[in-house]
This record gives C-alpha cells, structure tokens and sequence, in this order.
C-alpha cells in the first residue's frame, strides 16, 4: 500500500477548529485502512500534551508513543485548507496526518519537512488545485 494516494488528500477543505483538523486527517487514515479508529483519538491526546503545529502554515498531527499498536501500515493524509484553521493560536493551511509503521514514521517527517522547509513549496501545496499535484511534490523528494 502507497504511503501517499490520491484517496489520503482533501483539497480546499473548510476546517472548524484544530480537533476537526486533526479528527479529518485521521479519519482518513482510518478509512484507507493505515490505522485503527481508536488511533484518532490518540492523535487528539498527543496534540493535548504538546501542539503539532510546525510553523510555516503546517501541522502534522500523529499518534501517541502508544498508539503504534493502533498502525496497520505507514501513511499520510494531507489536508488543504486554504481558508486555515487555529491551532494553539496559529494559522494552518496544511494539515498531514502521520501513521508510521515501525520507525517510518521518522521518514515520513523528514520527507514532509524537506518540502515544507521552503515556502515557495507551502504556497504551491495551498494553492494546488489537484491531488496529482501535491503527491507530485512529495515524490520528488528523496528521503
């Protein structure tokens, strides 16, 4: 099963607040069968104890250290959400959503954090107008 497919990306998603954000990313992993339900309500502990909001408009919600019994495979949802959303007071547009078996998890990070390091890259995924586009972005990257 592919990390990233067109089935694990929402575009131009209205979000209501930071648990919404968080509940959609891992309601698609749910979904496409890389976690668990109760992994969703491991990403909403996890953001209890410390924010997952990055900087430069991203957050990358996950799971807690307990919840990778809950990970069927590795995989990565993306939400665009050009209006944003507030976590902890900050403005999001782009919200992934991890699940890594093992330690890809760590890959998985590092893949996202080398495109979303520059803003020019951000500002190409908020404005992405279809999903080919976004997993195009990551699949150039080389972990």
């Amino acid at each position: 099963m592919e990390v990233l497919q067109e089935a694990n990306i929402l575009m131009n998603t209205k979000l209501d607040n930071q648990e919404d954000a968080i509940r959609k990313a891992g309601q698609i992993l749910v979904d496409n069968g890389y976690v668990n339900a109760t992994y969703v309500d491991k990403m909403i502990e996890r953001e209890a104890l410390t924010s997952t909001y990055m900087g430069n408009f991203v957050a990358i919600p996950h799971g807690t250290e307990d919840a990778k019994g809950e990970v069927i495979a590795s995989g990565i949802s993306i939400i665009q959400a050009p209006e944003g959303v507030t976590f902890d007071g900050n403005e999001v547009k782009l919200v992934f959503g991890i699940a890594g078996k093992n330690n890809e998890h760590l890959d998985i990070l590092s893949q996202i954090a080398i495109v979303c390091s520059e803003e020019e890259n951000i500002e190409k995924l908020v404005n992405a107008t279809s999903k080919q586009e976004i997993i195009n972005m990551f699949s150039e990257v080389d972990a």
